[in-house]
């Protein structure tokens, strides 16, 4: 049972406020419709015209509002990284992953109140996969540019002790800023809610794509000792992770380590597939109220829809010297999904707050207007505040579009030299794309990473 207790007068101000906000809530997720151009172009792998629809919309009937610049910088940043233009991709990534920590910065001075307004309200702060995968971008921004330190700077961001994925748990661990209370001892003392739903913990804490990409750029840097422990972290992100690394570890990370002097190895990663999306979904929740007509509420919740990818297989081809599959690094749409369940959690705990702050008051409501006039008058009191209530709520289904579902490696160790390579996509036995590279130079003593994507 939730007991209720609204009655301070501070308190039952509060409530209202929030029940006001929350009716004046239009949601700004950006329609769908508005996405259709940018998403063909992208699914033509058109990126750099994708890139132009973007600046030119944002000049006309912006795709992206102020209040979603974290997506425009992300959406764009990744836009420039598949078109090659890795400073423009840099730069853009870091505009969003400082307004990231910007958002975060401000969410935990906020206090408890202004903590469970609806997300539709506020500007959007990024998702943790968002936070992670920009960096892995980033890293690639700065290799493309002849930057290794930089790029192992972008690694150490997520891998590092006290790093992003150490702190991914911890970021949503909410203690009020004044009197630093955590989130069930404040909803007890401001609301009288004495119960909340229960929250899921995350079982993700390590990349093996980061791990994987700090290896190489530590081979190219000469730290020899530093390489060997990011590819130990490899397996064992593979062995602590199993619920996202279901599948073998690449025989390319043992291979990875071990090129015979005389040869250099061409290595090789491709990003297959767009990540999942959030759609709306609405949960039916019992509520403690009196009015039978407010005792079951309609909660609009975000949640994760994987978008089905046509590629089944990729094939390297390289000229003169044979061809081989990628093998599956990481599937970065489960980690997406798993790193998700936080966020979600903590979404829940808002929304079942808010949800009860504004019944109490619709229910007090309906509850005296049937004892002052009468059953009927009360029941559509009920109705009325029921629909407006329920209208009052969306879920916040904002996020970037354009990150991959997966990505695979491969290699192959060659005598040092200039080569042509085919990418070939597959769907069963058909191939649905290709992608060719001529003149890739492949040199000992350097680090030959060729990049290959396809959105479909």
């Amino acid at each position: 049972m939730i007991y209720i207790k609204c009655k301070k007068l501070k308190t039952i101000l509060k409530c209202v406020k929030i029940s006001l906000l929350a009716l004046m809530v239009i949601s700004c997720a950006t329609s769908s419709s508005m996405y259709r151009e940018l998403d063909i172009a992208v699914g033509h792998s058109d990126f750099n015209g994708a890139i132009e629809i973007i600046v030119r919309s944002q000049e006309t009937r912006p795709i992206y509002s102020e209040r979603n610049a974290i997506m425009l910088f992300l959406d764009k940043g990744l836009l420039e990284h598949y078109a090659g233009n890795w400073a423009a991709s840099s730069s853009d990534l870091q505009n969003a992953e400082r307004l990231i920590e910007e958002a975060y910065t401000k969410s935990i001075s906020e206090g408890f109140f202004s903590y469970i307004l609806n997300d539709n309200v506020k500007e959007y702060p990024g998702e943790d996969f968002e936070n992670i995968y920009l960096n892995v971008f980033n890293a690639l921004n700065y290799f493309n540019r002849g930057n290794i330190e930089g790029a192992l700077v972008e690694i150490r961001k997520l891998s590092m002790s006290n790093g992003k994925l150490d702190m991914l748990a911890r970021r949503y661990e909410y203690t009020d800023p004044n009197t630093g209370e955590d989130l069930n001892s404040m909803t007890r003392r401001e609301t009288g809610i004495g119960q909340m739903p229960e929250t899921r913990s995350i079982n993700f804490s390590n990349s093996a794509l980061a791990r994987f990409l700090g290896a190489l750029f530590y081979q190219a840097a000469g730290n020899a000792d530093s390489a060997r422990i990011e590819f130990a972290q490899v397996e064992r992100a593979f062995n602590t992770n199993r619920n996202i690394y279901n599948f073998p570890v690449p025989h390319a990370v043992t291979q990875a380590q071990n090129v015979p002097d005389e040869l250099a190895r061409l290595n090789i990663i491709s990003f297959a597939g767009l990540s999942p999306i959030k759609e709306e979904q609405i949960v039916a929740y019992n509520l403690p109220f009196q009015h039978p007509i407010l005792q079951v509420a309609a909660f609009k919740l975000p949640v994760l829809t994987r978008r089905q990818s046509q590629i089944t297989r990729i094939e390297a081809v390289v000229e003169g010297a044979g061809r081989f599959d990628l093998e599956l690094l990481e599937d970065m749409g489960a980690v997406i999904q798993e790193t998700f369940v936080l966020r979600y959690s903590n979404i829940l705990a808002k929304t079942y707050i808010r949800t009860i702050l504004k019944y109490v008051i619709a229910d007090v409501a309906a509850v005296e207007v049937a004892r002052r006039q009468g059953a009927l008058a009360g029941l559509m009191t009920a109705i009325a505040a029921r629909t407006a209530l329920d209208a009052s709520e969306s879920a916040d289904i904002r996020m970037s579009r354009y990150l991959p579902d997966r990505a695979y490696i491969g290699g192959i160790n060659l005598d040092p030299g200039t080569y042509s390579v085919i990418i070939n996509y597959y769907s069963g036995n058909r191939i649905i794309a290709r992608e060719f590279r001529d003149n890739v130079n492949v040199g000992i003593d350097r680090l030959n990473l060729l990049q290959s994507v396809n959105l479909m």
